[in-house]
C-alpha cells in the first residue's frame, strides 16, 4: 500500500522525508553496493528482482483516491538480499512511482517509510530473533520469516500509513475512510504472507544460497 496523493499536512511529510533520509543513510552506510560490484550474479539477481517488483507494483486497486493497495514484497527483498539493497530496491520503484505521474513527489518520503522502512525494519528483527534464539530448522525458518513476517510486515507497513492519517491528516473524510481501511488490514495480510512464504519456499528448495539470511550450512548441511 502507498499514498497516491497528498491527504496528509506538509510539516508531516516534511518530517517523513527527513526520518526516511536518516534511515535511508544508514542503511546506505553499509555500502551494499560493495557485495553488487564483487558479484555479477547478484547484480543480475538484483536487478531482476528490482523490476520484477516495479512491475508487480502496477497491478494495484485504488481503494481511494489517495491510497493505492498493492502488495510490496519488501519482507521477501529483506529476507533474499538483506535490508540495505532491499531498501534500494524499494527507492528505486518509488522514484519510478513518483517519475512516470502516479505519485506526487512530496508523498516519496512518506511512501519510503511505509513501505520500505517500516516492513523491512519488522522483517530484520523477526529474522533476528529466528536466527539468534530459535532452534536451526529449515521449517521454522520458513514459516517464520517467509510466511509469518511477510504477515507481520505487512501489517506494520498498514499500521504505519492509518497512524499517520491519524497523526496528520489534512482531511476529516480522508482520515474516517483511513480508520475505516484499518478494520480490512487482516484480510489483507494473507496474500503478502503467501506469495512471500510460496517464492521463499522455492529459493531454499532449489538456490538457498541465493537468499542472503539463510545460512545453508547451518540449516541443511548439518542435519
Amino acid at each position: 500500500m502507498s499514498f497516491s496523493e497528498a491527504v496528509l499536512s506538509p510539516w508531516l511529510m516534511a518530517l517523513c522525508a527527513l526520518v526516511s533520509l536518516l534511515l535511508y543513510g544508514l542503511a546506505l552506510a553499509q555500502r551494499p553496493w560493495r557485495a553488487l560490484l564483487a558479484d555479477s550474479a547478484l547484480q543480475h539477481r538484483w536487478l531482476a528482482a528490482t523490476v520484477a517488483v516495479l512491475l508487480m507494483w502496477q497491478l494495484r486497486a485504488q481503494a481511494v483516491d489517495w491510497l493505492s493497495l498493492h502488495l510490496m514484497f519488501t519482507a521477501l527483498l529483506t529476507l533474499v538480499f538483506k535490508a540495505p539493497l532491499a531498501l534500494t530496491s524499494i527507492l528505486i520503484v518509488n522514484l519510478a512511482a513518483v517519475v512516470t505521474g502516479r505519485v506526487a513527489w512530496p508523498l516519496l518520503g512518506v511512501n519510503l517509510l511505509v513501505t520500505g522502512v517500516v516492513p523491512a525494519l519488522v522483517m530484520v528483527l523477526i529474522w533476528r530473533l529466528v536466527d539468534r534464539r530459535l532452534p536451526d530448522n529449515l521449517m521454522v525458518f520458513l514459516f517464520i520469516c517467509g510466511f509469518f513476517g511477510a504477515a507481520l510486515s505487512s501489517l506494520a507497513a498498514g499500521l504505519a500509513a492509518v497512524g499517520l492519517m491519524a497523526l496528520g491528516a489534512s482531511d476529516a473524510h480522508a482520515l474516517y475512510q483511513a480508520m475505516e481501511y484499518a478494520r480490512f488490514l487482516p484480510l489483507l495480510m494473507p496474500s503478502e504472507a503467501f506469495i512471500t512464504g510460496m517464492l521463499m519456499a522455492i529459493l531454499l528448495v532449489y538456490h538457498p544460497s541465493w537468499v542472503a539470511t539463510f545460512n545453508d550450512h547451518r540449516y541443511i548441511d548439518t542435519k
